[in-house]
């Protein structure tokens, strides 16, 4: 059984990320959620460390607790560990699309995510004065989803089913659809997300926390 520590579901995209690698694939796990900013955030950073950040991956082998705390070493993990789930596609040219597209929105697009930070309370509110490079930033989100869903065939971003890729797209759409600066162009992929189960899941969740981050919820 693996442990999946999280911060808060309305505003944390990472542990969004991490929980669905498991939630979306069937990997039994439990939860284990730990409020941002708090001190009991803080408290766990520093029994853990250098784990800090979320989500945080664990389970218990050979009698030794054993912790991951990057998203992508994550997927990779639990793809070793239980191969017929599903989170890269079998075939190995869209299992290489689906690498190619999980690590450019882990590392890339680094506008957006400052500019728009995923807020699951927010739904298509723009921002009052977006900066200047983050329509760029947007173009060429949409534009890497679009090819991927040409080239691997679609409807998801590496083929017919949904894989590690879409697990770390489902914090972009929301941010996409939350700021209202989605196109177009990503609108189908971003409701077929935002149907899928797992994400409906982790949605009802976050609407159901009755906390709120000031920090998030005052961008205007």
């Amino acid at each position: 059984m693996y442990t999946i520590t999280i911060g808060d579901k309305a505003y944390s995209s990472w542990s969004m990320r991490g929980w669905l690698m498991l939630a979306a694939f069937d990997v039994p796990f439990e939860e284990e959620r730990v409020p941002m900013y708090s001190d009991s955030f803080t408290a766990m950073q520093k029994a853990r460390a250098p784990a800090l950040s979320v989500p945080q991956l664990s389970w218990v082998e050979d009698g030794r607790t054993r912790r991951i705390w990057d998203t992508l070493a994550i997927a990779e993990t639990l793809a070793e560990r239980h191969p017929d789930a599903g989170l890269w596609p079998a075939d190995a040219g869209l299992r290489r699309l689906a690498r190619v597209l999980a690590a450019q929105m882990h590392a890339g697009f680094g506008a957006l995510r400052a500019a728009a930070p995923m807020n699951l309370h927010r739904e298509g509110v723009p921002l009052a004065e977006p900066p200047d490079d983050l329509p760029e930033a947007v173009t060429q989100l949409e534009a890497l989803w679009e090819t991927a869903v040409r080239e691997g065939g679609g409807p998801w971003l590496a083929g017919r089913a949904f894989t590690v890729a879409d697990a770390m797209a489902a914090p972009y759409v929301f941010r996409l659809t939350g700021y209202a600066i989605g196109t177009d162009s990503s609108a189908a992929y971003s409701a077929r997300l935002a149907d899928h189960a797992a994400v409906k899941a982790w949605c009802r969740d976050a609407a159901a926390d009755p906390r709120r981050l000031p920090r998030y919820d005052a961008i205007a």
